[in-house]
């Protein structure tokens, strides 16, 4: 009865549990969505570790990527223009308005688009500054870049502030009336006509600490000098002089340097006489070729947009190859190359010495010889450090053995034919000294003594 009635009550609590009308997933499958889970959850909280930035709010020494931060997004030096401290009257504000309406400039920092744009405060700092500035002009896009021509095409005017808008504004001019539209029973149109191109301009906010004070559009150009230059130049002054010196007088000079972008090579040499497309590898790159024989032929490879290897052909000379990177430590705030990681950094110790050997001789090979001295075999004067071999000392054929008994005696070396005695060596006798008795023939002891009885009675 025992073993019939199991059934039964098995099949009894199946009827009594809810059944689930969800398909039942093959156990490959349900593996297969484990790991697909466990992977991208791996991914996410690698992802999100990546994401860990140290932000310097003073944009001083903002960290990117590699720690470093290029020197176009660094804090401005404020200016010190003489402001007067009364308000600015009507007058004075129509005045400014056709003298900064429509007047060009030079971009000397990267121009960011975006509604909230850049503020300067008068005779202060830059807000954003560092990595905030980059992260802006990632983010919205690029209005202008350094060395471009900026258009200011309207100036408006707050409680304290006055605002620029650059290339147009970063805001389109009927962001609201351009979505209505009126019409009757025959149809709508629109109440604007706009062809709906997007904006590219940017906005440039001066900041004063009260209100906007009495002032000159030579006193505004100043205070908007770190950003924007309204001095009368060519488009190549205008970009270098947005450069460090030792960059500006290489482009001047028309020479290309490895680590320069595109821009800077056709500020330098203009456009190149040949372009090709080619492959290193895996590595696709453009080679821009400047002259003909018999000139000087410049071979510029270039990867993205920088100049990663330069050759130089002269007549009759060997080819100058450079690969080294001396841009990139110009263009950061301390000075540090972009590919110097933490990975790469080797530490020296004390007197270790290297040298390059692109450009340092090899060092001397060790030697015995004192500083300051030299080496000679044979009579022939060597410089100091030079490795030669060792010779042995030559006999002095003067020199005749008793003739000054304080001169050290040579040792004499045992030949084949006369070995070495085994027997030490008989002490030298003076012409005073007593005879010395005969060796005794019986050993000596404390009891068995020549001078003692043999037996004791």
């Amino acid at each position: 009865m025992v073993r019939s009635q199991l059934p039964q009550n098995s099949r009894s609590r199946q009827s009594m549990t809810p059944r689930s009308h969800s398909p039942r997933l093959p156990v490959p499958q349900v593996l297969a969505l484990a790991t697909i889970a466990a992977v991208s959850f791996a991914v996410l909280l690698s992802c999100a570790q990546a994401q860990v930035i140290t932000i310097d709010t003073s944009g001083k020494n903002a960290s990117t990527a590699d720690g470093k931060v290029d020197r176009r997004y660094e804090q401005i030096k404020p200016t010190n223009v003489d402001l007067s401290k009364t308000e600015m009257i009507p007058k004075t504000r129509i005045e400014l308005l056709r003298a900064m309406q429509a007047e060009q400039g030079f971009a000397m920092r990267p121009l960011p688009r975006g509604h909230k744009g850049l503020t300067l405060v008068a005779n202060g700092k830059l807000a954003p500054a560092g990595e905030p500035y980059l992260n802006m002009v990632v983010e919205e896009g690029l209005c202008a870049k350094p060395g471009d021509r900026v258009v200011i095409t309207d100036v408006k005017f707050d409680k304290n502030k006055m605002i620029f808008e650059l290339n147009g504004g970063p805001d389109l001019k009927h962001r609201l009336l351009r979505h209505i539209e009126l019409g009757g029973g025959m149809g709508t149109a629109p109440v604007v006509q706009d062809p709906g191109t997007p904006a590219t301009g940017s906005r440039l906010t001066l900041e004063f600490k009260d209100r906007v004070p009495e002032m000159t559009g030579k006193d505004v150009k100043a205070l908007l000098a770190p950003l924007i230059s309204f001095d009368v130049k060519t488009p190549i002054q205008a970009f270098t002089d947005t450069l460090p010196p030792q960059l500006k007088d290489a482009i001047l000079a028309h020479q290309v340097l490895v680590g320069m972008s595109t821009d800077m090579v056709l500020y330098a040499k203009g456009q190149p006489v040949t372009k090709s497309r080619e492959m290193d590898g895996q590595q696709p790159f453009e080679e821009w070729i400047y002259g003909k024989p018999p000139e000087t032929v410049y071979f510029v490879r270039i990867n993205g947009n920088r100049v990663i290897r330069l050759e130089v052909a002269k007549m009759g000379e060997p080819v100058e190859i450079s690969t080294n990177d001396v841009v990139s430590g110009m263009m950061r705030t301390d000075g540090t190359p972009v590919y110097a990681k933490n990975e790469n950094v080797r530490v020296i110790k004390e007197g270790d010495v290297e040298s390059d050997p692109n450009r340092e001789a090899a060092p001397a090979p060790p030697s015995l010889a004192n500083p300051g001295e030299t080496v000679g075999v044979d009579g022939e004067q060597k410089s100091t450090g030079a490795m030669r071999p060792v010779q042995p000392a030559k006999a002095n054929p003067e020199y005749q053995p008793g003739v000054n008994p304080d001169e050290a005696q040579p040792a004499q070396q045992p030949t084949a034919a006369q070995p070495a005695s085994t027997q030490p060596a008989a002490p030298a006798q003076s012409p005073n000294a007593l005879p010395s008795s005969p060796p005794s023939s019986t050993p000596s002891s404390n009891f068995n003594s020549p001078t003692r009885p043999a037996t004791l009675n």
